[in-house]
């Protein structure tokens, strides 16, 4: 019988929750078999079978267990089974057995229940309600448990004078969070009460990039297999603008300030388990094709649920692209240690004025989150003016004047 322990998803992590169990109690699993989800407060990673055999599960979903703590058996000495009909042969007179007792105690439920101090007591959420129509809960019939007056009761009452009853379905449900949730947002509420968070913004003409992506976008892709994005001028241009205001590119770690040399950028990347934030390590030397690629490989390994913790770790600046959704505007929050983050939004063609003149152009606004105890005003606005130079004039700024060397054409 192997015993199956929580292995380490990653430095500092001491537990994980189970998110998920992909198999039942009995089940017989293949080794490397993803039997189960775990939640860390970083990520969420597949729990692999390292045997062959038949399991027998040892923890509950939503349980939180430690690193090394036993969450299942495997029999290894078990014969895989030769078809899949003989457990599910064998539940179906359970299934039968229980439906009867199930009938004949329906109506022992129905006469009304002993009263108990919770008879005709309001829950606070029903006692608000109540209290704001004026009426004695002494008047309102519960249907909670034990005769407790629940918030539905509460408002579908109506006095003899009042309004006609409410109508509809008015249900509610409950989902714990994902440790991984429940860590984001502890994360996000330190952000506001630790840091001195500010955000500026500016617009920016999208011309030149459409411009050069329409004349590009189809040799750069027959040629390296991946799209030509926005992602990837925006990134060029943010490891500029860091490299021009270092302070933008650091972090507080008590006492001091700690400045990085590199510029490993974090991109924001929806996945089914929520935002993610993969690290493209030195983007400030990847070309063009780099960082594309390093983009879709991030994003491909989130979908698929295959990022591990390092590829999250380490960032020095955070770019999201909330415009992906329709964001127009926004104020990103800051993705800690971290001292800034580029909020991206949506592409609206709008009148602006070019050389006295209305025309239409494609235009985004971006916003710029930082932390103001070690990056000034001077630095902050000077950073996003530099990144709008650039992507308003990317062949010059970013492509050293030649656009096919750039993107090696």
């Amino acid at each position: 019988m192997l015993e199956m322990k929580v292995p380490s998803p990653g430095e500092s992590i001491t537990e994980v929750e189970i998110a998920t169990w992909l198999v039942k109690d009995g089940d017989y699993v293949e080794k490397d078999q993803a039997i189960a989800e775990v939640d860390s407060d970083k990520a969420t990673l597949e729990l692999p079978a390292e045997e062959s055999g038949i399991i027998t599960l040892k923890a509950e979903e939503g349980d939180v267990v430690e690193v090394g703590q036993v969450v299942c058996l495997i029999d290894t000495s078990a014969a895989k089974p030769a078809g899949g009909a003989s457990a599910p042969a064998a539940e179906a007179p359970k299934a039968e057995v229980k439906e009867e007792p199930k009938k004949e105690e329906a109506p022992k439920a129905a006469p009304a229940p002993a009263a108990t101090y919770a008879t005709g007591t309001p829950s606070p959420a029903a006692k608000k309600v109540l209290d704001e129509k004026g009426v004695d809960a002494s008047q309102v019939n519960g249907t909670g448990r034990d005769g407790r007056i629940t918030q539905e009761d509460a408002v579908r009452y109506a006095p003899a004078m009042g309004t006609a009853p409410v109508t509809g379905n008015r249900s509610q449900s409950e989902k714990k969070m994902s440790a991984l949730r429940r860590k984001v947002a502890q994360r996000l509420v330190s952000v506001k009460n630790e840091t001195a968070m500010l955000t500026t913004f500016n617009e920016v003409d999208m011309s030149a990039i459409f411009a050069l992506r329409n004349e590009y976008k189809d040799a750069f892709k027959a040629k390296h297999g991946v799209g030509l994005g926005f992602m990837s001028f925006f990134t060029k241009a943010v490891t500029r603008a860091l490299e021009l205001y270092p302070d933008v590119n650091s972090m507080i770690d008590g006492d001091y300030q700690v400045k990085f040399d590199y510029k490993d950028v974090s991109v924001a990347v929806s996945g089914p388990k929520g935002l993610m934030v993969p690290v493209v390590r030195n983007a400030e030397n990847l070309t063009f094709r780099g960082v594309e690629q390093s983009i879709k490989d991030l994003a491909i390994r989130v979908r698929d649920g295959k990022i591990t913790v390092d590829e999250m770790t380490g960032g020095t600046f955070t770019i999201t692209n909330g415009g992906v959704f329709g964001s127009m505007m926004s104020t990103p929050i800051i993705n800690p240690p971290q001292s800034g983050i580029l909020g991206m939004h949506n592409i609206v063609e709008r009148p602006v004025v070019k050389n006295g003149q209305i025309v239409i152009a494609p235009m985004m606004y971006l916003a710029l989150s930082y932390d103001h105890r070690v990056i000034d005003g001077r630095e902050s606005v000077g950073f996003l003016v530099a990144v709008k130079e650039a992507v308003e004039d990317p062949l010059n700024l970013l492509m050293g004047g030649d656009a096919k060397k750039a993107l090696e054409l």
